[in-house]
């Protein structure tokens, strides 16, 4: 007998494994993309089983690779050599493809997983196929191994089918993807707890099916600018298949005959099918989602196979031992020894069912209704599944419409008050309904009414459900507030969970307009809310990734149209987004908490470019704007001071604006804020002027120097006339204040601001937003520039 090499440390393994773990975490935590785990953990377990697989390749690890006798002998001890190579690659092309997604753009990361995937198939099929094979079994015995698997092999179909993301994927391609995902998860499954789980072929076996189900997950990954974290979960399978497949082969090249044939496990096969199934399906129903018809066709499915199962009786009888084929010096055909195999009782088989397949069933036998609450978890169906249910069950074509409402307490109460306050609310929204439409509390969210009106009639509804729901609710004590916000979708023939998102879509925009609103779900608005969430996603971390931008527009003076100042401009330059000017951004920083950075960046950068005009005696005023927001904060008119003294700034340079639409919410604050800049000898100005009774009485009340008015003072292009104009400049002029004529688009509008006394002017008439290098350039034209 051939002595048995000795048994190899197992500390590489131990460090990869660690290894990959740490980076997970990562991973998930944040600090290093998902993408460039998979890649780093796929090259570490892909470059330690290619190097084990190498040496088995080239006989350094094989103690058969010298063995001496006959030419059959001989032959069949290259048979795991040839393996051993052709697994070699197998794992290398999988490490490459891992390590290829984070470098390939977005578009091609599906066609690069996919032809990884395909090449590791060839490879590993070659490998498996120049292993040693055991003697065949018979048909009915195949046929009995192959039931064996196939209700748990549903149910894991099953699983895939319901966790998968199916947006904008055709169903065909997602079941497809389901049933290769499923089988290759059962074949794991089968193989690690059958009777030869211990040997060799079984190991690279459940390596190779563990190292393909990894590449399936990269290649149905969304084709997006980020897989997200969702590429995480291919890095368990694609370490343990490659070390796997390495460990199998150095088993069958060690000849390591003496393994045991041992009784199946049964309760793996069992039980992780059916928890999996049960899991899938309370994910689903959490997201108010209720199983579709192929989740419920795939259920009973399994019915048959467990049928067939049990007509062939207990598993595991009549098989033959299968040995490690790879032959020793002595002994080039020895067999291990088997031990009887254990018998399997009847009903065992009927637990490889998924657990919810016979509810499943039996709920669909039952109608709609028993399918929905057997989805819901035992009761009655309630909530989003109910409400998904009744748009399910209503005929085509209907009409009618959707109507999701958030409550939205303005305080914050504890679990027993808000769940009163829901109680109340559906209390209400019954009430306002008529007896044909129908009310669903949405637990935590608020609740949704479903109605057969028309739209007019349907808005009317949404009209009365704000009323009464904005009425104080006395719980436990306490009044509590809500400024509840109304969504509306057209029952349009469609699926019932892509109405509701149209429904909340509509009820986000509400929300997001200032609530106590009804909103209609339209195209247009769902392109406006993915943008909208495209720039709070990307927004944070713009000022560290340098994204954002000034230019900067003359202000002249009307008389000798020559330069007197200039308004600093926000613009925020995004690789993705584009440009974003200052009435999309600023409301998302606002939302943010951003609008501090962003100020503090703005006033920073306008002042070190004004530092930088005013070399060689050139007087110009820059003007900032500010939000209410900033403003009032305590440390803002210290922070500009400093911001001045830092770039040499005289305060009499700077302009601070802030809008007079937004003064009132906090006027002795602003007021206060306003007197602080003056006293440091900061101008300040009161932009978007509006020519109300209200803005006249409050303009007496604010320190400013300069006033903005905009078009509805000066006129439209082409009026001549501006008695509006007229009377502000007078009430100007009596308050000791300039005015500064802006949104000047003609020649007209440029003449009648002069001719009614406005002093300064800005606009695309005279000049236009531009960067500091051309606005210098203009500048030089001048030969000198006042205040």
């Amino acid at each position: 007998m051939f002595p048995v090499a000795a048994h190899r440390p197992i500390l590489p393994e131990v460090g990869v494994l660690a290894v990959v773990a740490v980076l997970v975490v990562l991973g998930v935590t944040g600090p290093v993309p998902a993408l460039a785990v998979v890649a780093l953990a796929g090259a570490a377990g892909s470059t330690l089983a290619g190097v084990r697989l190498s040496r088995l390749a080239v006989g350094v690890d094989s103690p058969a690779a010298n063995l001496v006798g006959g030419r059959l002998a001989r032959r069949r001890a290259a048979r795991p050599r040839r393996a051993a190579a052709l697994l070699h690659a197998a794992v290398v092309t999988a490490g490459l493809t891992a390590a290829v997604l984070p470098v390939a753009s977005a578009g091609y990361r599906p066609t690069a997983a996919l032809a990884g995937l395909a090449g590791t198939t060839a490879l590993l099929g070659g490998g498996l196929f120049s292993l040693p094979h055991r003697p065949r079994t018979s048909a009915r015995s195949r046929l009995r191994h192959l039931l064996d698997g196939a209700a748990p092999g549903v149910g894991l179909v099953l699983v895939a089918w319901l966790l998968l993301p199916y947006a904008d994927v055709p169903a065909p391609v997602r079941l497809a993807v389901a049933a290769v995902l499923g089988v290759l998860a059962v074949d794991v499954l089968t193989v690690s707890t059958g009777p030869h789980r211990d040997s060799g072929i079984a190991r690279c076996r459940a390596g190779a099916a563990l190292t393909l189900l990894a590449l399936v997950l990269l290649a149905a990954l969304p084709a997006g600018p980020d897989a997200g974290r969702a590429a995480l979960l291919a890095v368990p399978p694609l370490v343990t298949g490659v070390l796997l497949v390495a460990a199998g082969v150095r088993r069958v090249a060690q000849a390591d005959a003496g393994t045991v044939r041992s009784a199946p496990w049964i309760w793996p096969r069992a039980v992780l099918p059916a928890v999996a199934v049960m899991l899938a399906v309370v994910q689903q129903l959490q997201a108010g989602l209720l199983p579709d018809r192929t989740a419920v066709l795939l259920a009973l499915t399994a019915v048959p196979a467990l049928v067939a199962r049990e007509l062939l009786g207990g598993a595991g009888q009549g098989d033959p031992p299968a040995p490690e084929a790879a032959p020793t010096a002595t002994a080039p055909t020895a067999t291990a020894p088997t031990a009887p195999a254990a018998p399997t009782a009847p009903t065992a088989a009927a637990l490889t069912a998924p657990a919810s397949a016979t509810a499943m069933a039996a709920a669909a036998a039952a109608g709609p209704t028993a399918a929905a609450g057997a989805f819901a978890g035992g009761g009655g169906p309630a909530g989003r599944a109910a409400l998904l249910l009744a748009l399910g069950a209503r005929p085509e074509p209907a009409s009618g419409a959707l109507l999701v409402v958030d409550l939205h307490l303005t305080e914050l109460p504890g679990p027993v008050a808000r769940d009163d306050v829901a109680a109340e609310a559906v209390h209400r929204a019954r009430a306002v309904a008529t007896a044909d439409e129908e009310v669903f509390d949405l637990t935590g969210t608020g609740l949704a009414v479903v109605t057969r009106a028309g739209p007019v009639l349907a808005y009317a509804l949404g009209t009365r459900l704000l009323g009464e729901l904005a009425r104080p609710y006395e719980v436990s004590g306490a009044v509590l507030r809500a400024r509840p916000s109304v969504g509306l979708a057209e029952l349009v023939p469609g699926r019932p969970e892509d109405l509701l998102r149209q429904a909340d879509l509509a009820r986000r925009r509400a929300a997001q307009l200032g609530r106590d609103r009804v909103e209609w779900y339209d195209a247009y608005l769902e392109e406006q809310l993915v943008r909208r969430l495209d720039l709070e996603r990307e927004l944070p971390g713009a000022v560290a990734r340098g994204e954002l931008d000034l230019v900067y527009q003359p202000v002249l003076g009307l008389a000798d149209r020559s330069p007197v100042g200039t308004e600093a401009l926000l613009r925020w330059r995004n690789p993705v987004l584009g440009t974003v000017f200052p009435t999309e951004l600023l409301p998302v920083a606002e939302d943010l908490d951003m609008v501090g950075e962003l100020g503090a960046w703005v006033l920073d950068r306008a002042c070190r470019q004004l530092a930088d005009w005013s070399v060689g005696g050139r007087r110009l005023w820059m003007a900032v704007n500010v939000t209410t927001r900033e403003l009032t904060s305590p440390d803002f008119v210290p922070r500009t001071a400093a911001v001045l003294e830092a770039y040499g700034v005289g305060p009499d340079q700077l302009v601070v604006e802030v809008a007079e639409p937004r003064v009132a919410a906090d006027l002795p604050t602003v007021t206060a804020r306003l007197a602080g800049l003056r006293s440091m000898g900061i101008r300040t100005a009161l932009d978007d002027f509006r020519v109300e009774q209200a803005s006249l009485t409050q303009l007496r009340r604010l320190p400013i120097d300069l006033l903005k008015v905009g078009p509805e003072a000066v006129g439209a292009i082409g009026d001549r006339h501006h008695p509006l104009l007229d009377v502000v400049v007078t009430v100007a002029d009596r308050l000791g204040l300039e005015v500064v004529a802006e949104e000047l688009e003609s020649a007209h509008q440029v003449e009648g601001a002069l001719r009614a006394g406005c002093r300064y002017g800005q606009g695309f008439e005279l000049a236009r937003p531009a960067t500091a290098e051309r606005v210098e350039a203009y500048f030089e034209e001048f030969p000198s520039t006042s205040r």
